[in-house]
């Protein structure tokens, strides 16, 4: 059994998360703004405080915490609270487990595929390809670097570069199950990489239970879609017509703005090397969508 310290534990992942360690007899505390309850401990990143009881005992550190992508327009002050809420935090649990000399097993942090770009590309990114030199990018760099800072005091790190997660509750189906959305987007032609979220989570667990699941791995499953086939597989699967026409390009950088690019552009993403590692219950998104309409994962 292993006593995990998770941050961003009460949002979509981390609920799941709580759950699936419970089943699998880990700890589980949280860290958050407002406790509630016996396995909450209160931080706040801007007065630079975590109560200091939220290390006892801990083995992990599973740093979920982060303001959500395709919340709000991406202003200025919006932008840097992006990369703020990701970056700041995970300096905070540095310096604590730093000051406090906390031996940990491991940290494990969230990433994104946007480390790869807002592009569209015939090119395939795996773990080795450099990363692009826009916004998206630049929070996924800052992320992980910060993370990686844990290395320098020998506590291994392990970071999850993720898709689409695909869910019922909350996240990206919710948004996608509206007339606007229900229909391709830009010229459809951008792949979507996902991933549902039993598999996500089962990679966190295996981060917890597999000393050698370190390092950086592409979150997404093995299959590849693009937007278009994407809209018309979970057209179907909710037995819902998808819009004739493609949302045009321009319209949907009027109602995002620069955001839209998060949707617009989108590049194939391999899983070679996570499924090396792990195997997944999902790889096809007709199962997914069929086991997330009909069961409500």
């Amino acid at each position: 059994m292993a006593k995990i310290l998770l941050t961003g534990g009460t949002g979509l992942i981390g609920t799941h998360l709580q759950k699936l360690f419970n089943e699998n007899d880990h700890e589980v505390v949280i860290l958050t703004r407002s406790p509630k309850n016996d396995n909450h401990f209160k931080w706040d990143i801007h007065k630079k405080f975590i109560d200091e009881k939220a290390f006892i005992g801990v083995d992990y550190i599973i740093h979920l915490a982060g303001a959500g992508i395709a919340d709000s327009r991406w202003t200025a002050i919006r932008k840097k609270e992006l990369i703020d809420s990701r970056v700041l935090s995970a300096d905070l649990l540095y310096s604590y487990v730093k000051k406090l000399n906390i031996k940990l097993k491991g940290f494990i942090s969230a990433s994104g595929i946007g480390f790869y770009g807002a592009i569209n590309s015939d090119h395939i990114f795996t773990e080795k390809d450099a990363p692009e030199n826009d916004f998206i990018s630049k929070i996924c760099i800052k992320w992980e670097n910060a993370a990686d800072q844990f290395e320098q005091i020998d506590i291994p790190v392990t970071c999850l570069r993720t898709g689409v997660v695909l869910s019922a509750k909350g996240g990206a189906l919710e948004k996608m199950n509206t007339p606007l959305f229900l229909s391709a987007l830009g010229t459809g032609k951008q792949y979507v990489p996902w991933i549902h979220i039993n598999d996500l989570c089962g990679l966190y667990l295996k981060a917890i239970e597999d000393s050698n699941f370190k390092g950086i791995y592409n979150a997404v499953a093995p299959e590849h879609q693009t937007n278009l086939n994407f809209t018309k597989k979970l057209g179907k699967t909710l037995k819902k017509p998808v819009m004739p026409f493609n949302v045009p390009e321009f319209m949907l950088k009027i109602i995002l703005g620069e955001m839209a690019v998060i949707i617009l552009k989108g590049s194939r993403i391999s899983s070679q090397k996570t499924t090396t590692k792990y195997k997944f219950e999902f790889s096809n998104l007709d199962e997914a969508l069929l086991n997330i309409y009909n069961k409500k994962s």
